[in-house]
């Protein structure tokens, strides 16, 4: 039977990320994009992503410390085990680590690569190891306004075309689309 399980809950993975993850118990608000594997960890129910969050390829929530192993041989019952709660309006970059505890909050940007272990506060761009903040999300959104492609609108080979276009590169798609 518990083969069986496994099995239908990595066909739902496959076919649907987001209804894996609530399958799972991460309780979610709305609108959550999920791009590529994401690793919810062993304590998925203990995590909280609010509306209109991305999610992208490589992602870790780890929820519990497992250093506390080392020493449970003095204290039997150590643990450590921390919620993660993300806010609304929130990208993750890629292979980002959120560890136990941390709070992202509203309309917050973390750069690939980083490593979450404080709370990151409303409005903010966060990057490195360990993650701080760099500049507003405000400031963020001038910024990629004035080096826009204004190409957004587009996708898949439309867009290629488009910035094949712009680049002046003639290598075509490489057979992606057929």
């Amino acid at each position: 039977m518990n083969i069986i399980k496994r099995i239908k809950a990595k066909l739902l993975l496959r076919k649907n990320p987001v209804l894996y993850a609530k399958h799972i118990g991460v309780n979610m608000g709305s609108n959550l994009h999920l791009y590529g594997s994401v690793s919810w960890g062993t304590e998925p129910w203990i995590i909280t992503v609010g509306n209109n969050v991305h999610i992208t390829q490589g992602v870790k929530f780890i929820t519990h410390d497992g250093g506390t192993l080392l020493f449970r041989n003095q204290v039997p019952d150590l643990e450590i085990t921390k919620p993660i709660v993300i806010g609304n309006d929130v990208y993750i970059g890629n292979n980002v680590i959120l560890l136990p505890g941390v709070k992202i909050g509203n309309k917050v940007i973390i750069g690939a690569g980083a490593v979450v272990s404080k709370d990151i506060p409303d409005n903010s761009v966060a990057v490195g190891v360990p993650a701080r903040v760099i500049k507003t999300a405000d400031e963020y959104f001038e910024k990629i306004q004035k080096e826009s492609l204004h190409l957004g609108h587009l996708k898949g080979e439309e867009k290629d075309r488009a910035l094949q276009e712009y680049y002046g590169y003639t290598g075509g798609s490489k057979g992606i689309y057929s």
